[in-house]
């Protein structure tokens, strides 16, 4: 009941025009996300580069319908990786991104051909990109583009779910020198047959589907806010002699900052997703409609940094 009141909210201008004159969402939205340009982006990143974090950048617009709507959100990646390297902050940041907003669900060529065309940009910035996942039945869409892209730009990085149950079969494919994966535990409402339901399950998952990127030959990124998953992260790294560059932890900007902090004080590489761009209504929303728990995770992140 609760994912469907917010994803209505999502879909609703009065809720948004609402919601966005509110006097306390500045505050939230500050937190997590931004801003809505390309300046804002810059300028989170580039104090985010000052402590020492690394960073990856999100253009929010997953929502994309229309070619001319894909073509515009490319566009708007190649100005932010030109911007970036003209302010010196590669290789600090990448870019992060959903092939939904390149048209995924449009046209699966045409996805590929602006992903294709960001790479070859972030290249020349000196930096990479990611390729986020998005629900199970975009996987198999997302793991071909991947392939594709890697046999030029090789530096490609792949998102892995822990909730699928698919997902350690997935791990072992990608777990191969020079392989960059990113290991999250899904938010997506998914339905049994193809994820673990169980918050217990969902943890034994990560933790198997980690173990195998930890012993393999690629670049894992921990993806995670759970003290016990960075925990037990630290301690697989320690068991396969893991240096500490060769993996790094990921977390949500506004998240647990202090704790992104002392992982970096410790040694490690300390990767920030940073959301930006008009469309934050609609990205929290549905980061709590996939997942109506995130809305008191959200709230207990505004009252602590730990």
């Amino acid at each position: 009941m609760l994912r469907s009141v917010f994803l209505a909210a999502a879909r609703s201008t009065r809720m948004e025009r609402l919601i966005s004159t509110a006097p306390v969402t500045k505050g939230i939205v500050t937190r997590f996300v931004a801003g809505t340009g390309v300046d804002d982006a810059l300028r989170v990143t580039g104090t985010l580069a000052d402590d020492g974090l690394a960073i990856t950048l999100d253009y929010l617009g997953e929502d994309t319908l229309t070619a001319e709507q894909a073509t515009a959100t490319k566009d708007q990646y190649l100005t932010l990786l030109k911007e970036l390297k003209d302010a010196g902050l590669t290789p600090a940041a990448e870019v992060s991104l959903k092939l939904s907003a390149m048209g995924q669900k449009i046209d699966d060529r045409m996805a590929y051909e602006h992903a294709r065309a960001i790479c070859a940009a972030a290249v020349e910035a000196g930096t990479t990109v990611t390729l986020d996942m998005e629900d199970h039945t975009t996987t198999d869409s997302t793991l071909e583009i991947l392939a594709e892209l890697r046999k030029d730009y090789p530096s490609t990085g792949a998102v892995l779910q822990a909730y699928l149950r698919r997902t350690e079969g997935d791990c072992r494919e990608l777990a191969t020198a020079g392989s960059r994966v990113r290991l999250c535990k899904g938010a997506y409402a998914e339905p049994e047959s193809v994820a673990y339901q169980s918050t217990l399950d969902v943890d034994k998952a990560y933790v198997r589907c980690l173990n195998i990127l930890m012993s393999g030959d690629g670049y894992p990124m921990i993806a995670s806010h759970d003290p016990r998953i960075i925990a037990i992260a630290e301690d697989r790294a320690r068991w396969f002699d893991r240096r500490p560059d060769e993996f790094e932890f990921q977390m949500l900007y506004g998240i647990r900052p202090e704790e992104q902090a002392r992982l970096a004080a410790d040694g490690h590489t300390v990767r920030v997703y940073v959301p930006y761009g008009d469309e934050w209504y609609g990205y929290l929303m549905r980061r709590i409609a996939e997942r109506p728990a995130n809305l008191a995770f959200f709230g207990k992140a505004l009252t602590s940094k730990k």
